[in-house]
């Protein structure tokens, strides 16, 4: 007698698309990680450059720099920590950091404020 063979795949199958799904998520977890850090790293350097064009409107306003970031009317991006540490009328320096990248930080300086680390050029976003 003739026996139909029934429709569907066999254990061996499945075990090669689960052994080849593992496969690709073993090289794509690390890949999206590094991606995260990357645009963290890039919402820190757009925020100090936001910072500076807040403070430089209101030098223009108030001629002195100011620490206080509701009186220059700047709001950082969710989950960024920014930090003026030195506003005179001279210049200002500041820092910010990310919830997300523990370990990153950026910070910029201008005029004759002391460049906090890792900032070595003046009005350049540097990140570590």
């Amino acid at each position: 007698m003739f026996r139909s063979r029934t429709s569907g795949f066999t254990l061996i199958e499945l075990l090669i698309v689960v052994v080849i799904i593992g496969i690709l998520a073993s090289i794509a977890i690390p890949k999206f990680a590094s991606t995260k850090g990357k645009a963290y790293t890039a919402m820190m350097r757009s925020d100090l450059r936001n910072l500076a064009t807040a403070e430089e409107s209101y030098y223009y306003s108030t001629d002195t720099y100011s620490t206080d970031l509701t009186a220059i009317n700047f709001s950082p991006s969710q989950g960024v920590t920014v930090t003026v540490g030195e506003a005179t009328v001279s210049g200002w320096s500041a820092t910010d950091s990310h919830v997300g990248a523990s370990s990153a930080n950026c910070a910029m300086f201008i005029g004759t404020a002391a460049p906090p680390a890792p900032a070595t050029v003046e009005s350049v976003v540097a990140c570590n």
